[in-house]
């Protein structure tokens, strides 16, 4: 196929859930989309085209966008979306474990993120939108190394969108909280694992399980990134579904104390001042 006048979307980590949703609710939308994952496989119904791209991996992600670029001639908007998390408490996860969460989860966001920058400035307009997680505001027990990246990942992209936004291209952040997608059950256990986290970490699982059971559709997510998207102007952070938006208001309004109080409670650990 050849260049084209029609907007040109990427995004990472599209093979299921929120990445996949993302990606056909973007083609819906009006663009061409191509979806990436990490080992190849087939273009779905014809929606997305699927690329190989190892986010980890410095050439992988040059090869992507120069293989775009050269297909369409544009890159008007990229999605930040694989990543995984490591469910444990934070000292069971040892400095490599979390450096090789912090690869995927932040550097994946920096190395896509500079591949297209160039781009996006060439053509005088772009825009890149971060999944990032309700844990990126409101950090969780048990999930430690995965709230540290995407606190990471806000910082940066808050950081970037000021410095970009003279160059006519913005910054977004999407921040969903449980969506029902495979990314729970696949959550990595930490290597270093300690026998007196076990009743604490078996109370927030059996949280995580009642949650999950109402969470939100990955659909919803995906409604929430067009937008982002598509907006003009867009604000800087969009909460994705009711639990990431009560949770966002909770953490502004109500009082620390409080809400720490609350939050221990809801997440089935002890009431310890």
């Amino acid at each position: 196929m050849g260049k084209t006048d029609i907007k040109t979307a990427i995004v990472t980590g599209a093979a299921s859930g929120i990445g996949l949703a993302t990606a056909k609710a973007l083609k819906a939308a009006g663009y061409r989309v191509y979806g990436t994952s990490r080992r190849p496989i087939p273009g779905r119904d014809g929606d997305v085209t699927m690329l190989a791209c190892d986010v980890t991996d410095d050439a992988s992600v040059e090869a992507l966008v120069k293989t775009v670029h050269g297909e369409t001639g544009r890159i008007d908007l990229l999605v930040n979306n694989a990543g995984f998390g490591i469910s444990g408490a934070a000292e069971e996860s040892t400095a490599e474990q979390a450096q090789a969460l912090f690869d995927v989860n932040l550097f994946g966001v920096i190395r896509t993120t500079r591949a297209v920058l160039p781009l996006m400035r060439a053509q005088a307009g772009g825009r890149i939108v971060n999944i990032s997680s309700i844990l990126g505001l409101v950090p969780a027990p048990y999930m430690a190394v995965y709230s540290a990246s995407k606190h990471a990942v806000e910082g940066y992209s808050e950081s970037l969108d000021h410095e970009v936004r003279g160059q006519g291209i913005r910054v977004v952040l999407v921040e969903p909280a449980y969506t029902r997608t495979a990314f729970d059950a696949n959550l990595v256990s930490p290597d270093a694992p300690l026998s007196l986290y076990d009743s604490d970490r078996a109370g927030r699982e059996r949280f995580t399980r009642e949650v999950m059971a109402t969470a939100d559709a990955p659909e919803i997510v995906a409604e929430v990134v067009v937008k982002a998207a598509t907006a003009a102007p867009p604000h800087l952070r969009y909460t994705a579904g009711s639990m990431a938006r009560q949770a966002s208001l909770l953490r502004r309004f109500v009082p620390a104390k409080q809400f720490d109080k609350s939050y221990r409670k809801q997440m089935r650990l002890p009431p310890v001042s």
